[in-house]
């Protein structure tokens, strides 16, 4: 255990959990995105849904959509700078199935019209835990630089991907690939040591089964 352990995060509070783990799920889910968010629809479960307000929770949220880190004293004013910024959000509490108790959804839409539903958990000391992706279970912390590789699932497709890793000598941390059903839609998140550059996630996007490649770094 280290000081870090100990005492949580620099932050703006009051809650490592429900503040700064707020904050770094809104923005692990505008990465995700991968454009301005131009709406933002944030469902609270569990003990999020009692005390997002008296703790801040809706204004880490808006602070992460917008790019803001956990100690970026803006986050205070994180809901009057979205409405100005032209980002609509709303909160609305929902239940969830076996879900962390301090969980949430977001549902987001870019300026772009592209769309991502994402759903994570603040599970302590402003760690999180990104669970689902589009309704596909992911199973990645934000920690380290992550790749998010959507593609069909397909023979030969994790290979590929892993082969272009390991030609720029990129070692793999974790890795985690789930599919809707053979044949379909599927995800691999891949926890980096390094960040990979920008020729090889050119190269990833090149591969005839993937559909979509992002790049998360550590938030």
């Amino acid at each position: 255990m280290n000081l870090f352990d100990i005492i949580g995060p620099i932050m703006i509070g009051p809650s490592s959990s429900h503040t700064a783990g707020a904050a770094r799920i809104g923005r692990v889910a505008r990465q995700l995105l991968g454009e301005t968010p131009v709406e933002a629809r944030v469902f609270f479960h569990g003990s999020f849904e009692k005390t997002y307000q008296g703790h801040g929770t809706d204004r880490a949220v808006a602070g992460g959509l917008m790019d803001m880190g956990v100690d970026d004293e803006r986050l205070r004013d994180s809901l009057q700078l979205a409405e100005e910024a032209g980002l609509r959000i709303t909160f609305q509490p929902i239940k969830l199935r076996d879900a962390h108790p301090n969980t949430v959804l977001v549902h987001l839409t870019g300026e772009k019209g592209k769309t991502v539903q994402v759903q994570a958990a603040s599970i302590g000391g402003g760690s999180i835990r990104v669970q689902y992706l589009d309704g596909l279970e992911v199973g990645f912390s934000g920690a380290r630089t992550t790749l998010i590789i959507r593609h069909t699932d397909a023979p030969g497709a994790i290979a590929m991907v892993t082969h272009l890793l390991s030609n720029e000598r990129i070692n793999i941390a974790t890795m985690r690939v789930f599919r809707r059903e053979a044949g379909g839609q599927a995800i691999m998140a891949i926890e980096l040591d390094e960040r990979p550059p920008q020729s090889l996630l050119s190269a990833l996007k090149m591969l005839p089964t993937i559909t979509d490649v992002t790049l998360l770094d550590q938030i």
